[in-house]
């Protein structure tokens, strides 16, 4: 079976995965904002007249993954087992590291609920912080681990990489 997004046609399709055998599939991936040093310090002190922001970005993140098939073209709805988003404070540069991780057994992989989880948490910590830095930066966002499936583990090496 030769897994494309097109049909007989050339056509636009999702992918025929009901001959893949269903196994647990996880994915993590991760983001990075910079931003001004004083933004990150009113996020840390949950000083920011919207809240806390990463609550909500965590909440915005976790519901992300789990419509990512309403926000990707043809990607597959799943019912996944677990989302997670967690977040690190970062001083030089400034800014708040995103990791997110998805799970569920099934017969396609959750690379894509992963970043997406990653990507929306971002801009929820966009979004509430704007109205103190409309400078900040969303950067680094990539796939870190993926396992299942028939293309197995993948690990993304950091060499030269930023951590962030």
């Amino acid at each position: 079976m030769s897994l494309t997004h097109t049909d007989e046609r050339g056509r636009a399709s999702m992918v025929d995965v009901s001959d893949k055998d269903a196994t647990v599939r996880e994915a993590r991936a991760g983001a990075f904002i910079r931003m001004q040093p004083a933004t990150l310090a009113l996020i840390r002190e949950n000083g920011l007249k919207k809240g806390d922001v990463l609550s909500v970005a965590r909440i915005a993140g976790i519901q992300a993954a789990k419509q990512c098939s309403a926000l990707i073209p043809l990607c597959h709805p799943l019912a996944l087992s677990k989302v997670g988003v967690e977040f690190e404070f970062q001083d030089e540069p400034p800014g708040v590291v995103i990791e997110t991780y998805c799970k569920l057994t099934g017969q396609t992989g959750v690379e894509m609920e992963a970043l997406t989880a990653a990507s929306v948490a971002a801009l929820t910590i966009y979004d509430m912080c704007k109205a103190v830095d409309m400078g900040m930066v969303i950067e680094n966002l990539r796939l870190l681990e993926k396992s299942g499936g028939r293309r197995g583990h993948y690990v993304r090496e950091l060499k030269g990489e930023e951590s962030a």
